[in-house]
């Protein structure tokens, strides 16, 4: 378990180095991605908020398209309520909580054990996002054209990669096609970040409705 947890944070850390480079590339400050790293620790929100803005989006759907990706942390939250901690630790604990940290610690047998391997887990990205960041943020300083490097490309394909075994479910591939057919209908005349909410209605496939009945 600790050379998974050490390869993550790994591949957490080579993330922010693109994600990183790119936000310094679109235009954003140095700091902004690095203390967005630091900060709210989420790398596909983070991702979203600086495309959205750089593609000329309006801060507003940006956020908004954060915090319905980040929506998932609610029922994060309740599975691992006693991993947390109390008092202090479960505010460090709670900032901690993304989907690397609950895969892994709720893999684990044993709650002694769950709660060790959440919190290594957690507070390895926790170093390894923002120091990607912000090597990121120094390549990208160096490298304008975050493009000849592929970087631009490195979180697209990290995503796919991650979601194309949900896929192969016929109750998660529907929505997802519906929700995918509708930012790309509706991309080249709503603004940016507003065909990404849109892709949202792709929830309410029936397909999706009656598999989570069941």
């Amino acid at each position: 378990m600790q050379r998974d947890i050490a390869l993550v944070c790994l591949a957490v850390g080579v993330i922010g180095l693109s994600y990183g480079a790119i936000a310094v590339a679109s235009g954003f400050p140095l700091w902004l991605p690095v203390l967005m790293g630091a900060l709210v620790l989420a790398a596909s929100s983070e991702f979203l908020f600086i495309g959205i803005i750089a593609a000329g989006g309006s801060p507003i759907a940006a956020v908004l398209a954060g915090l319905l990706v980040n929506a998932r942390h609610l029922p994060f939250g309740l599975a691992v309520s006693e991993l947390v901690g109390d008092g202090w630790r479960r505010i460090i604990g709670a900032h901690l909580m993304n989907d690397e940290t609950v895969v892994f610690a709720l893999a684990q047998s044993g709650l002694k054990r769950k709660r060790a391997v959440y919190w290594a887990c957690g507070l390895g990205i926790l170093i390894c996002w923002p120091t990607g960041a912000l090597l990121g943020v120094v390549l990208g300083s160096a490298v304008h054209d975050t493009g000849a490097l592929g970087l631009d490309a490195m979180f697209p394909a990290v995503l796919l990669a991650l979601t194309l075994p949900a896929l192969r479910q016929r109750s998660y591939r529907r929505p997802a096609l519906t929700g995918a057919a509708l930012a790309l209908a509706t991309t080249a005349f709503l603004p940016a970040g507003l065909p990404v909410l849109l892709a949202l209605a792709g929830l309410s496939c029936p397909s999706k409705l009656k598999e989570t009945s069941r």
